[in-house]
Formats: structure tokens, sequence, C-alpha cells
């Protein structure tokens, strides 16, 4: 009676009324959650299978690559990964290699292949090489070292594709710098991932100064309490944070004697920092490298400076 003659009842049947809406909507909240969950775990399955089918297709195709190249007879007749010793004592031989005025042709191959020659260079190369020029195409981006005679023609891929002009030309050795393919001078090298930094300063093969760090970065997918588009942005806003740091430290970190920088690691998140830190590299690569810094960054040098020959 009291209740009615003070306008507590009416509150307290709005504040009930209120409780079983906001517990109907707990509920449909609840409900959309699960559906949400399990629309993201039915997405990731579905990726998951797409990755697959994906990887099983290139699988194929390198399959069926190889089988037209076994076919066809085009094949390179030699391929090995050099670093160190093995790889300086091969640059020293090709260097040493004397012809006549206009014998050994140096071509710089970019990703569009012979295409990006200008004609004439291609139609020599095609010349020498023949119907095995295609091959070439196939160890783009590379160097071409190739002879008038057809005794040496051999592609190398160095981590430094060098940018010049021109692009191609004859003489009467072999165009290649050293430091192409090999660790010389004073550098740094960044590994960088989306949880993860190391930087070396080196002198030739020497590190001699470090800086590493982790950074706490969600995994790829959510394991419950968010929403998976919450869950991203979350990840997304941490991995700025973290190449924030990640341009702070070589800011911070490179010398001014250092020569030349190169940056490594996951190309997303390498192409990333370059952008958003207005780096300019000397050169850029993936490198699957894990584990903590140290090692880590151990792997990409080492990785980095592995240059591929291939005999024609």
């Amino acid at each position: 009676m009291l209740d009615e003659l003070l306008g507590r009842a009416s509150l307290k049947a709005r504040i009930d009324e209120l409780e079983a809406e906001n517990e109907r909507l707990q509920k449909r909240y609840e409900a959309e959650s699960d559906r949400r969950a399990d629309a993201a775990t039915a997405r990731q399955e579905v990726e998951a299978e797409v990755n697959r089918l994906e990887d099983r297709i290139a699988q194929l195709e390198g399959e069926l690559e190889r089988m037209d190249d076994q076919e066809s007879g085009f094949e390179v007749r030699r391929r090995e990964q050099l670093r160190g010793s093995r790889l300086a004592e091969v640059i020293d031989r090709l260097t040493s290699v004397r012809t006549g005025p206009e014998g050994a042709l140096t071509a710089i191959v970019g990703g569009d292949g012979l295409a990006g020659l200008r004609g004439e260079i291609t139609d020599d190369l095609e010349n020498v090489l023949g119907e095995r020029a295609a091959l070439v195409d196939d160890a783009a981006p590379c160097v071409v070292c190739a002879d008038d005679t057809g005794l040496i023609s051999v592609t190398l891929e160095p981590p430094v594709i060098p940018d010049r002009n021109p692009r191609a030309s004859w003489a009467d050795r072999f165009a290649i710098d050293r430091e192409w393919a090999l660790p010389t001078g004073r550098y740094a090298l960044a590994l960088v991932r989306a949880d993860l930094f190391a930087l070396g300063i080196y002198d030739g093969d020497e590190r001699v100064d470090y800086r590493g760090f982790d950074s706490d970065v969600k995994g790829s997918h959510s394991k419950g309490g968010f929403s998976q588009a919450r869950f991203e942005r979350i990840r997304d806003d941490q991995i700025d944070d973290h190449l924030e740091r990640c341009a702070d430290a070589l800011t911070e970190r490179v010398p001014d004697d250092v020569e030349r920088l190169f940056v490594v690691g996951q190309r997303g998140v390498v192409d990333t920092l370059v952008d958003d830190a207005g780096l300019e590299p000397a050169g850029t690569a993936a490198v699957d490298a894990t584990g903590d810094p140290k090692p880590a960054l151990e792997d990409a040098h080492r990785a980095f400076w592995t240059t591929e020959l291939r005999v024609l």
C-alpha cells in the first residue's frame, strides 16, 4: 500500500520488466556470439582447406613443369646453393675468365625475365643458348653469365640484384661485383616478423652489435572471449605498435657509418615497415627464420647471404 502511494510499485514493475528484457537480450547476445564463433570456426576451416588445395595445386603444377622439362629436355644441368668461401671461389673463377673484346655477356635479368632486356641482347643470348634461353626466365631475377662460344652459361641469384644501366653488356670478362653476393663492408641486417625484431650490425661476416626484442602480439585466430573481428582489430593494433618499435630501433641503433641496410623476414611485414618508416634498404628478402631473436637473426643472415647457381 505504501509502495503504491509513493509510486514505488510502478517503478518496481518497470525494473522487473527491464531485468527480464536484459536477460532476454543477454541470452540473444550469447546465442549470437555462439553463432559468430561457429561461423568464424567454419571460415577458418574453409580457409585451411583452401590453403591445402592451393598447396596441392602448386605441387601438381611443379610436377607438371618438371615433366614438361624432362619431355623437352630443357632442365638445368646443375643447381647449387652457395655461400661463404665456396661462393667466393665461384665468383673469383667467373671473374678470372678472359675472352675476346666482346666475348663475355653479363646480363641483369629482373623479375620480368628476358622480356625486360633490350632486343639485341636477348637475341644474342638466344644465339648462344638456343632454346635453353627459356631457363633464364625460370631463374629470374638473376645475373646471367654466358660466353660467345657456349662454354660458359650460368645464372646466379644473389641477394642483391643491382639496378644499373645498361642492364646487359658484352666485354672481355664477366662484370660481377662481389658485394652483390658476399657480405662485404659495414652493413646492417634487420629481421622483422609480426612479433619479433632483431638487428645486427656487421663488418663483413662478423656481427659487431646486436639489438633484439619480442612483442606481445596475439595469434592469428581468436581462441574465445572476443569476436573474430574485434580480435583481428586488436592484433592489427599490436602489430602496428610493434612496427613502430622496430622503426625506432632502426633509427636509434643503425650508426651513420653503416654502408648498406638489408631488411628481411615476413614479406608483408617487411614491405609495411619499409614503406611506413620511409626506409631505403639496399635489399629485402623473405626468409623463414623463427625462434628467439638472436638465433633467428643468425639463421636469417645465413639464408640471406646464400646464392643459387644454375648451370644452364
